[in-house]
C-alpha cells in the first residue's frame, strides 16, 4: 500500500491510500479520486517527505500518537443525505442486478411495466443507455462500500 497526501484545485488537502502508484494513476485518470471536501476530480499529489523507519537496534522516540482530524460537518451531512437517498431507492425500486441495462431498455421501450429499478452495468453500457435517451443515474458509492 502507498499513502499520498493529495490536494484538489480548490486547495483542500486530504490523503489517500492506494495499492501502488499505478493504481493511483489509473484511478485519478478515470476521475475516481475525488476531494473529500468538495468532490472535485481535479486532484494532484502533494510533495511529501519520505518516511524513513528507525533502525531496529535503536530505541525510537516516544511512540507517536495518531489522531484523526475532526470531520467536516458538511461532509457528514452530505453522507447522511446520500445514505438516505440510497435507502429510499433500495426500499422503493426493484433490484435487477447485472440485468440493469436490459431491464432499463425494456421499460423505456414499453416492453415491460413502468417501475423503478436499480442494479449494475458497465460504464460503456450506461453511456449507451444515455445516448439512447434512457434516463439513468448512478448511485454514489459510500465509504463503507469499499470495506
Amino acid at each position: 500500500m502507498i499513502h499520498y497526501d493529495l490536494i484538489c484545485d480548490q486547495g483542500h488537502a486530504f490523503d489517500g491510500w492506494f495499492r501502488n502508484s499505478a493504481a493511483y494513476d489509473d484511478q485519478a485518470g478515470r476521475g475516481l479520486v475525488t476531494c473529500t471536501h468538495c468532490g472535485s476530480v481535479k486532484v494532484e499529489k502533494q510533495l511529501m517527505a519520505p518516511g524513513i523507519p528507525v533502525k531496529a537496534n535503536r530505541k525510537g522516540d516516544a511512540a507517536k500518537q495518531m489522531v484523526a482530524a475532526p470531520a467536516d460537518p458538511r461532509l457528514a451531512e452530505l453522507l447522511a443525505m446520500v445514505r438516505e437517498m440510497r435507502r429510499h431507492v433500495e426500499e422503493n425500486a426493484e433490484y435487477v442486478g447485472d440485468r440493469f441495462a436490459d431491464e432499463a431498455r425494456k421499460i423505456h421501450y414499453e416492453e415491460a411495466e413502468q417501475r423503478g429499478i436499480y442494479g449494475q452495468t458497465t460504464p460503456d453500457e450506461a453511456k449507451a443507455l444515455v445516448e439512447e435517451g434512457i434516463a439513468v443515474h448512478p448511485l454514489p458509492r459510500l465509504p463503507e462500500d469499499g470495506n
